[in-house]
């Protein structure tokens, strides 16, 4: 009588009772591995070799062995599950995938992993079974792991269509469906995609690299190519086998049988009920396509096209606005005596996201040139609009022979005017290149740049006023003038802020960096502002830029003809001694030397006269009058109608002797009323 769970004494048991764990497993085709994650050796028992139709002899212990029986797409599966487990902390996993036997065949195989971890939490072990899992899914569809590749298709489809959300031009679009990561989620080894154009199709992407068919590159709608055929029937076509490809499109498969394609898709890319453009996946460990996947790649086909259409119309407003911009812009800079210039204009990268950034080169009288740049609020058509407008208003003033601060208050004046609520900022310099003499007007725009001709670089603090616009709204239309000399061969540095301004660092840094990129670029004008230019496009900025160069060259620059001007405000030490250091630049720069002291003497004086007795500002005017003789005049305006007459010096000899120093060492002097005011004016002969 049998008690409990007792075995009978009377029955014989085999030898090799109980059975060994390999035994049991080999018997239901399952093996073992051991994976050393220090040294990455993995141990592989034989059945688990033959689980991967392997024999010992072909396995040298490392997992890279393993990879011709695994097809590309399970082996990324597969690794992307494993990393995942390691890196959460979790202590297991389990995953069904397909190898390929030696006939070329594919079966199922599934594989459990228990992952050992140390006191650190640190994995350093994998323990497991592989299985051949065939038998047992074509038994039951729900193990199949349907589900779980149902979601691993429809996460690939919401994957690509998000980071399709974030593509701004076709390229953009090429790169997310046709770089290695995208055809690793869509489980391809190639894709082919063209846009209709014409009438033809036109190959845009195709994949791998050296895949491209000759022939292809345009094609007739009406050919029997599969990317014809969907855009003709707006209906995908699925090939299943590579019989099918070669009967359906026997031209095609002559060329491109090389790349053992097993399955393709072709999807028409439709858009607002019209194609435009195809799209092919290739795949080479394909057998078919189930109803599931036809549907989640006719769902990526259509999140393609509306990505592709997004794309191709933001690149069409950008091709319209920067037409707009380039159209506002000069068409070529004017030729200027004793200086090289060079200019650039970049675009910001996509759409309507132009500005209204500016440069121009404006001749004036005397051989004079006036250089601007600016920018206008805004970044689209309408502020390119406002520019051309405002650069045509600005170059007007200036070459009406305007001071630099008035050209710049008439300017913000007719931008207010202009019914618009943009503003400008800017930057104007009136340059004499016989005398290097700068004068710089700035309007809320940032300051430029001075290289050196040993490749320094310095920025130039310029006293600036409020942008164009917003000065004349406020009533502070006074804009400083800032008195710089230029030495020959140095180079001056003007541009709008896209140069500058980098995501995430403030105007200085920038700046800075800017500063550094002139010193270490190279001397040639063209040259150097292209360098500028690439490092804006390497960046990748939103903005756009201008940029403008000039440089003053001392052995082509005219002699005589010359005109400055300075005007100088009632406690304002600071502009008085810039109105002389422009008189002495003249002096030496238009060979007037010998009577330096007497024209800069008499100069000032005049200048101190016009600020002691009239309540108003001094506008100093030097010039060069040709003639049988060169005579530098000077000029000094006031707002008092009020002549000046000689007075006899006071006891203490310090004032009263103004005129009769200016009657001494002129050559002739005299006054002249200019409207509510008047102007003392005086000349020297020059040897």
């Amino acid at each position: 009588m049998c008690h409990g769970g007792s075995v009978p004494t009377t029955v014989s048991l085999p030898d090799d009772w109980p059975a060994h764990p390999d035994r049991s497993l080999s018997l239901n085709r399952m093996g073992s591995f051991d994976w050393d994650l220090e040294t990455g050796l993995l141990h592989m028992d034989a059945a688990a070799l033959d689980v991967y139709d392997m024999m010992p002899g072909e396995y040298d212990g490392r997992p890279e062995s393993l990879g011709p029986r695994v097809p590309p797409a399970e082996a990324t599966r597969l690794d992307a599950l494993v990393s995942s487990v390691l890196k959460s902390g979790e202590d297991s996993y389990g995953a069904y995938f397909r190898i390929r036997t030696q006939d070329g065949r594919l079966r199922w195989t599934h594989t459990q992993g228990r992952v050992m971890r140390g006191a650190d939490g640190r994995p350093f072990r994998v323990i497991g079974i592989v299985r051949d899992a065939t038998e047992e899914l074509s038994h039951s569809a729900e193990r199949l792991g349907l589900d779980e590749e149902r979601r691993r298709q429809t996460s690939v489809v919401e994957s690509t269509t998000a980071a399709l959300a974030h593509a701004r031009t076709v390229r953009d679009v090429i790169d997310v469906i046709g770089d290695a990561h995208g055809l690793e989620r869509l489980g391809s080894m190639g894709m082919v995609m063209g846009l209709v154009e014409a009438g033809r199709i036109h190959l845009v992407a195709e994949g791998p690299e050296d895949s491209f068919v000759p022939g292809t590159r345009y094609t007739r709608i009406d050919e029997q190519y599969p990317m014809s055929e969907v855009v003709r029937s707006l209906q995908p076509r699925f090939l299943d086998s590579a019989q099918e490809f070669a009967e359906g499109y026997p031209d095609l498969w002559a060329k491109i049988s090389y790349m053992e394609i097993s399955a393709a898709a072709y999807l028409p890319l439709i858009a607002q009920a019209r194609p435009i453009g195809a799209i092919g996946l290739l795949y080479q460990d394909k057998d078919g396509f189930t109803q599931d996947e036809r549907n989640l790649l006719i769902a990526l086909g259509s999140s393609i096209a509306q990505s592709l259409q997004r794309a191709m119309l933001l690149e069409q407003e950008h091709d319209l606005a920067e037409g707009l911009q380039q159209a506002m812009l000069p068409r070529r800079i004017p030729s200027v005596p004793g200086a090289e210039i060079a200019v650039r204009y970049r675009s910001a990268r996509m759409g309507q996201d132009i500005g209204g950034d500016w440069y121009d080169v404006v001749p004036l009288p005397g051989g004079r040139v006036g250089a601007v740049i600016g920018d206008v609020q805004g970044h689209d058509t309408h502020a390119a609009a406002v520019m051309g407008q405002l650069r045509i208003v600005l170059r007007a003033y200036a070459a009406e022979g305007h001071a630099p601060g008035t050209v710049m208050a008439r300017a913000s004046v007719f931008l207010h005017e202009l019914d618009t609520d943009r503003f400008a900022t800017c930057t104007y310099v009136e340059a004499d290149l016989s005398t290097g003499v700068l004068q710089v007007v700035r309007a809320g725009h940032i300051d430029p740049l001075l290289r050196t001709r040993d490749g320094d670089c310095r920025r130039l603090t310029v006293e600036g006023g409020m942008p164009l616009g917003l000065s004349a709204e406020f009533g502070r239309l006074e804009y400083p003038v800032t008195t710089v000399e230029l030495d020959p061969g140095e180079t001056l540095v003007l541009c709008t802020d896209g140069l500058v301004e980098h995501p995430g660092a403030d105007l200085d840094d920038g700046i800075q960096l800017l500063t550094a990129l002139i010193r270490s670029g190279p001397a040639d004008l063209a040259r150097l502002a292209d360098r500028l230019c690439g490092v804006v496009d390497e960046r990748g900025g939103d903005d756009d830029m201008a940029l403008l160069l000039l440089r003053r060259q001392a052995k082509e620059a005219p002699q005589g003809g010359g005109r400055l001007q300075q005007h100088v405000a009632p406690g304002d030490p600071e502009a008085l001694v810039a109105a002389r250091h422009m008189i002495g630049a003249a002096v030496r720069a238009w060979g007037a030397r010998e009577r330096a002291d007497e024209i800069e003497l008499v100069a000032d004086e005049l200048i101190v006269n016009a600020l002691m007795h009239t309540e108003g500002p001094a506008i100093v005017t030097l010039r060069v009058l040709a003639g049988h003789e060169r005579r530098l005049r000077v000029e000094v305006e006031d707002r008092s109608s009020a002549l000046p007459r000689r007075r006899e010096a006071g006891e203490s000899g310090v004032s009263g002797r103004g005129l009769m120093l200016v009657d001494r060492l002129a050559d002739v002097w005299g006054v002249e009323p200019r409207g509510g005011g008047k102007c003392v004016w005086c000349e020297f002969v020059m040897p």
